[in-house]
Formats: C-alpha cells, structure tokens, sequence
C-alpha cells in the first residue's frame, strides 16, 4: 500500500483512539464492558481495520484488555487497583516533581501560574449535574498537574507521569460525586503551587502525597465502591 494511501486510516485510527479514550476515561463506557469493533466501526463511520488499531493502543495505555476469541473489553476497575496505582503515583510524581525544581527555568514557572489561575477560575462541579466534576475544571486539573512537572527533562519519567495521571482521572469520573467534607482542593493547589516555585523539593513532595491520598480516601469511600472489599 503506497504512504498516501495510509494517511485516510491514520486519520480513522486517531479519530476512535482519541474518541474511545475519552469515553472510558471519562466514565462514559463502565469498566469491563465489551467493544465490538463491528458496531463501533458503523457507530464511528470509520473501518475495522481503524478500530482494531485503536484498540491496540488503548490496550497499552491498560485502558482495554483483549481475551483471546472474545475480543476487547474495557479494563475493569477494584480497589486494590486504586491503591496500588495512587502508591505508584505518588512515588511518580514525588520524582517528576524532583526534577522539575532542579531543572525547571521561568517560562516553566510561567506556565505553572497561568495554569493555575486557569484551573481557579472554573468550578469544580458542573453546575448543571452537580454530582459530575465540570468538563473544563477536568481539563484544567489535568493541564496543571502536567505544567507542574513540565520542567522535568526525563522523558520516561513523564511518560509514566501522563499513563498514572489517565488511570487516575478515570477512577476520579467513575467514583464521583466527590467531596462533601469541606475540603479545599484549590488551597491544596495553592500550598503545592507555592512549594514549587520556592523550590522546596522535600515539602513539594510531601503536599502532592497527601494531596493524592486524600484524593484516594474519597474515591475509595465513595458510593461506586460502596460494598467492595477493602485492598
């Protein structure tokens, strides 16, 4: 098949990863549920070849698992899961974070600011559903936590940094509603925007472990894991 040909299934592919991605991330497709590559591909105006490609990459981001003769199914959640991915977070972000104060310049200071002003100025419930977290705070919730490790030079590190930060995201939309115990998230994110730009490392790390903790506390409190066993 010559290059130019390839570009259109490029194109299909990129449109359902992106698509699929969003939706089990965002809660939209419930954990184990099955993915037949016929119908999304008539749901998507897209070809076979496009979903079935898709599905692989969403397979190595752990977001669809494949069996063999049964096809593709989204990767279920449980609560030793989300212990053991927010352990591996933290260690993640403590090191990310590291670097970042060491090699972080001012155009990453900048970014970090801005970001954070953006993420303050949304609320973090949608006013129209108040039990969902409000599309654009999850954007910029997302874009803050990237800016504040933006500095750092190791690319694995960050890789690493984006796939935890996904699987997290996810757990956050599948448990909301969150909160409802007066906590102050936007202080938290002040408190951990203030230890980086004064490049405190140990105190940077120590405010972004307790920030995910109790990030985890709630989720694993929260209704859609109400009856599970404990990890």
């Amino acid at each position: 098949m010559a290059a130019s040909d390839t570009t259109p299934r490029q194109g299909q592919t990129r449109q359902v990863f992106d698509h699929l991605r969003a939706a089990i991330v965002g809660g939209r497709v419930p954990p184990g549920s099955k993915l037949n590559i016929a119908g999304l591909a008539e749901e998507l105006e897209v070809s076979a070849g496009a979903v079935r490609e898709s599905l692989a990459m969403l397979e190595a981001e752990a977001l669809v698992i494949s069996e063999p003769a049964r096809g593709y199914r989204v990767s279920p959640v449980s609560l030793a899961d989300l212990e053991q991915l927010v352990t591996a977070r933290i260690e993640i972000e403590k090191l990310c974070l590291a670097e970042a104060i060491r090699h972080g310049d001012l155009e990453w200071e900048g970014g970090i600011v801005s970001a954070f002003h953006r993420l303050s100025r949304v609320p973090e419930r949608d006013p129209d559903q108040p039990g969902r977290l409000h599309h654009e705070w999850t954007l910029n919730h997302e874009a803050f936590h990237r800016n504040l490790v933006a500095g750092c030079p190791n690319q694995w590190l960050l890789r690493m940094h984006q796939l935890l930060y996904q699987q997290s995201e996810r757990y956050r939309q599948l448990s909301a509603p969150l909160g409802g115990d007066g906590r102050d998230v936007k202080a938290e994110h002040q408190a951990l925007v203030d230890a980086v730009l004064d490049r405190d490392v140990q105190k940077a790390q120590q405010i972004i472990a307790d920030h995910l903790r109790k990030t985890a506390e709630l989720l694993m409190n929260s209704p859609f894991f109400a009856g599970a066993p404990a990890p």
